[in-house]
Formats: structure tokens, sequence, C-alpha cells
């Protein structure tokens, strides 16, 4: 097989190949051991007579038609494979030169991923502020602790701060009316002055009594969580069930054997601070590979295939699709919610798409120059550590399943790379 490139863009190539005579004989081969199976010929078993017989009988049409689909795939594979390139959509084929089975000539057009130019990633130095467990961290949460294991009685006064409210809430877009996704709840338990509600939402509980109904605007954080709900103004109608006053369970011995199994308090403090070790440096490490990656991909240089970044978006969008359609919100509610159009949406994840699509092509190549493997023991170390954390058949059975394990493989390879790069800025 003889292979030609072209670049045609940045991002394109043309793909010339012509096929040695041995390829076209071993092909058409192939394929008329595939169709003997369905021709029928006088004194042989079905799919035992031989190839010059079946090319007599087998309709002629049939044959190029199914040569040429063979040919074209398996010697384009074997052509991007023989370049090394990296391509990133369905080629568009054009047959230059077809005698059956003496020339084939043929050529293929794709986006491809060309040469990506990364900087030293040996010499990569980010810092990352590591945060530690403070006393005050421990003691905010065997204050939770304390709230959790409160007992609660029923109160006919008007709540108040640290009381335990019981109600149910109905957000709704103050101009449109229409209801808000994932801005309800019902029999929704909230304590008072505990911060875990949206910024002035706990307020306007105060003053309200078992049975009390009111209305009021709240504006959400320019940093919320839900993106589509980020600086929104929501109206909220609640409803109040239930008011209960807390006596939180004082902090000792017999708050931490109520929690777990813990002889005293100086037990559960020790697990807590474990716990939250833990935590704080899994954010870090998140926060350090964060860093490292933008501080590489702000030195690399890449064109991006167009057709690339487009897929990449159909992704993202399809997770918040699945994220809204969860909330019981429909996507034209949402783009009306984030008053956009399709167009703009897919825009407006233009800038998130390439970032992704950036670190991963950076990783991949740092991960080959390092030859970093993932063995199948690492593999089925991991496979099984997740098989320990569940127990219903499905999720267990789909820890088995090919693509799974495949997309597992991947991560733990990211992993990995990651791990080395950040040994190298440990070392600078």
């Amino acid at each position: 097989m003889n292979v030609i490139t072209k670049e045609l863009t940045a991002s394109s190539i043309k793909v010339d190949v012509s096929a040695t005579k041995k390829e076209i004989e071993d092909i058409k081969a192939k394929v008329l051991l595939t169709l003997a199976k369905d021709v029928k010929i006088a004194g042989f078993r079905e799919g035992k007579a031989p190839a010059n017989l079946v090319e007599k009988y087998v309709d002629q049409n049939l044959l190029n038609t199914q040569f040429l689909n063979e040919a074209v795939a398996d010697l384009y594979e074997k052509a991007v494979k023989q370049k090394q390139l990296r391509v990133v959509s369905q080629p568009k084929i054009t047959i230059t030169k077809f005698v059956p089975y003496e020339t084939l000539d043929f050529s293929a057009e794709t986006d491809y991923i060309g040469s990506i130019v990364i900087p030293d990633y040996k010499k990569v130095n980010v810092s990352v502020a590591k945060n530690t467990v403070s006393e005050k961290d421990i003691k905010d949460v065997l204050n939770n602790l304390s709230q959790r294991q409160a007992n609660k009685l029923s109160v006919e006064r008007a709540a108040k701060d640290k009381d335990e409210v019981n109600l149910d809430f109905y957000g709704t877009d103050p101009k449109t009316k229409q209801p808000i996704g994932g801005a309800d709840g019902k029999s929704y338990d909230l304590v008072i002055g505990s911060k875990t509600f949206i910024p002035g939402f706990e307020e306007e509980i105060i003053g309200l009594k078992t049975g009390d109904k009111k209305t009021f605007n709240i504006t959400f954080p320019k940093d919320y969580g839900v993106a589509e709900l980020k600086n929104k103004v929501v109206k909220f109608d609640v409803v109040i069930n239930d008011v209960k006053e807390l006596a939180k369970s004082k902090i000792d011995d017999t708050l931490a054997k109520s929690v777990g199994p813990f002889k005293n308090l100086s037990e559960l403090k020790a697990d807590i601070k474990k716990q939250l070790k833990v935590e704080k440096d899994r954010e870090y490490s998140q926060k350090l590979d964060n860093e490292i990656l933008n501080s590489l991909s702000l030195k690399t240089k890449v064109v991006i295939p167009t057709s690339l970044i487009e897929q990449e978006i159909d992704r993202l969008e399809e997770d918040e699709k699945r994220s809204i359609a969860y909330r019981g919100q429909t996507w034209q509610e949402h783009l009306a919610q984030e008053n956009v159009n399709e167009t703009e949406h897919r825009d407006r994840q233009r800038p998130i798409a390439e970032a992704r699509i950036k670190s991963g092509l950076i990783l991949g190549e740092i991960s080959e120059k390092e030859n970093i493997k993932v063995s199948d023991m690492e593999l089925e170390t991991r496979v099984n550590h997740l098989k320990s954390q569940y127990s219903d058949p499905n999720m267990l059975a789909e820890l088995e399943n090919p693509n799974n394990l495949s997309d597992l493989r991947s991560r733990l390879m990211i992993e990995k790379t990651l791990d080395k790069l950040k040994d190298y800025n440990k070392q600078n």
C-alpha cells in the first residue's frame, strides 16, 4: 500500500491510498468467503464452494460493492495507523481509480489533530494553598452532629433562630409565572440559622407559625452551583407545616457513642479530623491538577478541529439535558430561563469544550512521552475496589461492561499522568 498525505488546512488532511495487487487479492478472497455463505452451488455444501466458483455465481454488482466497502475501510484504517494520524471525523471517500481486482486508488479527506507543541512539562512550577484542619472545622462538625441528634419538640409559637421548620416551597419566575426547575420542595426540614439554604431565605421564615403561608422574592447568588439559577430572581410561595424547637445534644462522650463506634469524645474528634484531612487533601489535589493543566494549556499550541469541538459541546449539552430533566424542566424552558437560543447556548459552551479537549490532548501527549501504561492488574484492583462499594447487581454488572472498563482504564491513565506531573512540580 502506498500512502501520500496532504494537509488541506491546519485541522484537515487528504490521504491518498493505492492498494497493492496482493492487498486486492486478499480482500477479494475475504469478501468471497463471506458471500459464499449465501451462494448455493450444486454439488457443494453451503459455504464450501471454492472462491473461483463463488465468483462466477455471485452477483457482480454485489461483489464490487462489498469489495470496495471492505477494501476502503481496511486500507484507510491501516493508512491512518501507518502515518500516525489523529483523525477525529468520518472521512469523505472518493474512489479515484478502480479496475476490478487489479487496481484500487482512493482518497480520504478528514478532520485531524496535527502537531501538538507543549511546553517543557518537567519544569512546571505552580503552587496552591493547602488548607489544614482547624479546631473550628472540628467544632463545626460536632455542632452539626449535636444538632442532628437533638431532641425535637413541636411548638405553637412563631419560628425563631435555631428552630427546625418543615415547609413546602414552590419557586416561579416572577415575570413569566413559569415554575423554576430545582426551586421547589415538599416537607423540607430547614434549621433556621444553619446557612444551608439560599442566602436570605431562612430570614424570611422567622416569625411564621404552623399553617402560615408567605410569598417573597429571593435573588440566587452569582456563584450558585446550578448554572441556570445563578443571579436569578425567584418568587417563592411557602407553607409552614411544622415548627420544632431543638434541644441540642450535649457534646460529650454520650454523643460520641451515639453516632458511631467511639468510646469517648476524643476518639470522635480524632476520626472527624482524619476525615476532614482526607477531604481537604482531595480538594488540594484537584486544585493542583487544575493549576498544572491551566499552566501547560496556556503555553500549548494546537489547532482543534471545529468538528471535535462540536462533538464535545454535544456531550456537554447531553449531560445538561439529563440534569434538567431530572429536575422536571424541559430544554426549551431552560433556554428561556437563561434568555438564550440554541445557537447562543452552544456558543457559551464552546470555550469549556475547547479547554476540555486541550487538556485531554496535553495529557495524552505527556502519557505517551512518559510511556505511562495501565496494567491489567491495576485495572482489576480498581474494579475490585469499586465493587466493594456497591451491592446492587446491576451496578456490579456494569463494572464488567467492556465500554465501562475502557473508560475506567482511560481515567486511570489520566490519574497516573497527573501524578507524574505533580511529581515534577514538587521537584521545581
